[in-house]
């Protein structure tokens, strides 16, 4: 535990929700200062609620990185729907991002009504200040709809770690006096093994494109360590159709190849060793709509914190 250097300690969990693509799991990663969620420029990265955790010498955050929030078309979309709405209820703040580089749409809007219905403090993040100028930055917040629904508009870059930090300090300010729930340095909730298998989903996202990225899952049999503590892990990566299956493994094996050195790559700064990453690609066909299937994976229908 580290040592309160205050009179009381304060902790709470904060929800972080928004469309797809608009940076949340960018935001976590720079509070924790590691990589808990995995990225993509792809919709649908974030399929379970993934917490990250903040200590400093006198509070703890936990944040729940929420999956985007979308029409579902499926049972996993739904399930990934249902996912981000239970993340609302009973946190000590909300977080809900924008992108500055884009429009508010629909989407957002919707989102905007399912968070002022709440009775947390909700903070709007307008992020990827970077990628705008100061210009159209002004003109995207005076068009904000409902910004009394909001404690604050904080336009901001995740990715500027001063930015972030004056983020968690504004959050600690709210924070109700609580225990510390984790170890101080524990980063996430998630087992190892649930890490491993997004970090080899997120190779998956960025060297493939049309539906491969929405129609995987990836699994983890087993991770162990041998005489000379390197860690060998052996993963599944499934899929709904052959044809999927052969872009998976790619001509002569080569998109298999590619997807393995980076996720290996990945794991190895996870673990701090030497990692040999065997992998092999099943077919299941339409496991998004097979609640069976989709606990196996590990989206699990109901989930707590």
């Amino acid at each position: 535990m580290k040592e309160n250097t205050h009179d009381t300690f304060k902790s709470g969990f904060i929800a972080i929700v928004g469309r797809p693509n608009v940076g949340k799991s960018t935001l976590m990663n720079q509070i924790v200062g590691q990589k808990v969620a995995i990225m993509s420029d792809k919709a649908q990265t974030t399929r379970n609620k993934i917490q990250a955790i903040y200590t400093s010498s006198n509070s703890q955050m936990i944040f729940i990185d929420t999956p985007g929030i979308h029409k579902p078309k499926n049972e996993l979309d739904d399930y990934m729907l249902q996912s981000a709405y239970q993340a609302l209820d009973e946190v000590e703040a909300i977080l809900m991002l924008v992108s500055a580089d884009e429009k508010i749409g629909p989407g957002d809007r919707f989102i905007m009504d399912k968070v002022k219905d709440r009775e947390s403090p909700a903070f709007l993040i307008v992020n990827k200040t970077d990628k705008v100028s100061e210009e159209d930055l002004a003109a995207y917040m005076a068009d904000i709809p409902n910004p009394e629904a909001f404690e604050q508009i904080i336009p901001m870059s995740a990715l500027n770690s001063g930015q972030v930090e004056g983020l968690i300090a504004k959050l600690e300010d709210l924070l109700p006096e609580g225990p510390q729930y984790y170890p101080e340095d524990q980063l996430t909730d998630h087992p190892e093994y649930f890490v491993v298998s997004e970090l080899i989903r997120e190779q998956i996202l960025q060297k493939t494109r049309e539906e491969i990225p929405h129609s995987v899952a990836v699994t983890v049999d087993k991770m162990q360590k041998d005489e000379l503590d390197r860690v060998h892990v052996y993963a599944n990566i499934i899929v709904e159709r052959k044809s999927q299956k052969g872009i998976i493994i790619g001509k002569g094996g080569k998109m298999i190849k590619s997807i393995g050195t980076g996720a290996r790559k990945e794991i190895e700064n996870l673990l701090g060793s030497k990692v040999f990453l065997e992998l092999w690609v099943k077919v299941e066909k339409k496991w998004r709509d097979k609640k069976s299937l989709l606990k196996e994976f590990g989206y699990n229908t109901k989930q707590d914190y």
